[in-house]
């Protein structure tokens, strides 16, 4: 049997065909700290009309999960293909190569196969983005050949929250320059087929972007989440994140960061429309695969104040994904996808081989038949202060967590409780339902691969 018929890819696929001939290009989209607050993820609200109009061309994923809620972690997975407690990458301050060596990064891979690559903007964690190689590696900002990180003010440890309105166009902000000079580098290459990652900033803190975009967004439309008083009663303490000053935010302030949140994605969305735009002009879809994806969540007030990532609950773990390839039709995806999956994918899709030690599993079938059975769960890794890994699995139904033992456990029910409100570890009605979480969090994500794939994730 060939690897193809192994992941599930049929043999006489047209585009496959000419992809033997014509590589596919790659255009991959990173985005920071985006969730799921997205209008073709159901959000009334959030005005994204340039995402929109990309999940209605390709495949929507669901329930698409980082590794790990932090960007340097989440992004050193994904780029590597291995997962955190291989990259042994759990803090946005050690080097992504400390423990992995020489192997050869996505975008490397491409390049080792013939294919002319570029990014601009954010791709690696931004003070990291030497560790992978490129053709062209440019930063956001004119003058610098790397992303320098922006000046952040702290609060307890964390980036405060703050935001700005600018009177600039769009060109002339970063994000605006990474679009731009991303459609300049889709006619470089010397007729090369090409890997351009666009890295987009926004709408990771501080949150600025130009005012015609925090106009969209009047405070005093924005809704609250309704979370219970008693949320936190039963969710252990190292469950959670907080910041000295969120406790002190009144209504009207949640309201005006969550505003400024939604400003910042509509004006990153505007530079999304940027790229397609360029697509559709050089009619390049029948030829180029495009992956969009947040590198984690972020929490909106949620759970009675939390903000920003690093927790295992939904809101921070999930993340959008959309893959539009040429010759497979548009869809919806409720199965789990991981972000470790990404290498493999595109590999598999561009007829790339395969290298070893990737542990994620291709998910080019589910572009096919978005709604076929697949993995039984997504795994995301988080660590606290004093040295504790939170260990979270995520099935269709469940979500289950340790803490550094079983004693200290989370269990919700998503049919029931989709915001995570009742944890429900210690009922005793839920006993086999808990242990069955344990049992698949103890086998580990190799026991959670579909049959099709387990064979071709390199490991």
């Amino acid at each position: 049997m060939t690897r193809r018929q192994l992941m599930g890819l049929p043999l006489a696929a047209p585009w496959l065909a000419r992809a033997a001939n014509q590589k596919l290009n790659v255009l991959f989209i990173a985005v920071d700290d985006l969730n799921n607050r997205l209008g073709c993820y159901g959000d009334p609200l959030v005005k994204t009309p340039n995402i929109d109009r990309l999940a209605a061309r390709g495949v929507r994923f669901d329930r698409a999960y980082c590794n790990y809620p932090l960007c340097n972690p989440s992004r050193t997975s994904l780029l590597s293909g291995r997962r955190p407690d291989t990259t042994r990458i759990l803090d946005n301050m050690t080097p992504p190569r400390t423990h992995l060596g020489e192997v050869a990064f996505l975008p490397e891979h491409f390049r080792h196969h013939g294919y002319f690559t570029a990014r601009v903007g954010k791709i690696a964690h931004g003070r990291f983005e030497d560790a992978v190689r490129w053709d062209v590696s440019e930063s956001s900002r004119p003058g610098q050949r790397y992303s320098a990180p922006p000046p952040v003010e702290k609060d307890g440890g964390a980036v405060k929250l703050r935001w700005h309105a600018t009177a600039n166009d769009d060109a002339n902000e970063p994000d605006g320059r990474t679009a731009r000079r991303i459609v300049e580098l889709m006619d470089q290459g010397g007729g090369k087929p090409w890997f351009l990652g666009a890295g987009f900033h926004k709408p990771h803190l501080p949150w600025i972007a130009p005012k015609k975009y925090f106009d969209l967004y009047p405070p005093e439309r924005i809704v609250l989440p309704p979370t219970p008083a008693d949320d936190r009663a039963d969710i252990p303490p190292i469950a959670l994140t907080r910041t000295p000053s969120d406790d002190q935010m009144s209504a009207l302030d949640k309201k005006t960061a969550i505003a400024a949140y939604h400003a910042a994605t509509s004006f990153m969305d505007a530079q999304v429309g940027v790229l397609l735009d360029s697509l559709d002009r050089r009619q390049l879809w029948d030829r180029t695969i495009v992956l969009l994806f947040g590198d984690h969540g972020w929490h909106l007030d949620d759970h009675g104040g939390l903000w920003r990532k690093m927790t295992v609950f939904e809101e921070s773990a999930r993340a959008p994904l959309i893959v539009v390839a040429p010759g497979k039709k548009p869809g919806v995806s409720p199965r789990l996808v991981e972000f470790v999956d990404l290498y493999p994918t595109l590999a598999g899709l561009c007829g790339l081989p395969l290298p070893e030690g990737l542990e994620g599993a291709s998910f080019a079938p589910l572009l096919d038949d978005p709604r076929q059975p697949w993995k039984k769960a997504a795994f995301t890794v988080v660590q606290r202060r004093e040295a504790t890994l939170g260990r979270s699995l995520r099935t269709e139904r469940y979500r289950y967590t340790e803490w550094g033992s079983e004693n200290v456990a989370e269990l919700y029910d998503h049919q029931a409780d989709a915001r995570e409100w009742r944890n429900l570890a210690a009922d005793p009605q839920h006993a086999a339902t808990v242990a069955e979480m344990r049992r698949l969090l103890r086998a580990g994500w190799r026991g959670a691969l579909p049959p099709s794939t387990s064979r071709s994730t390199g490991s």
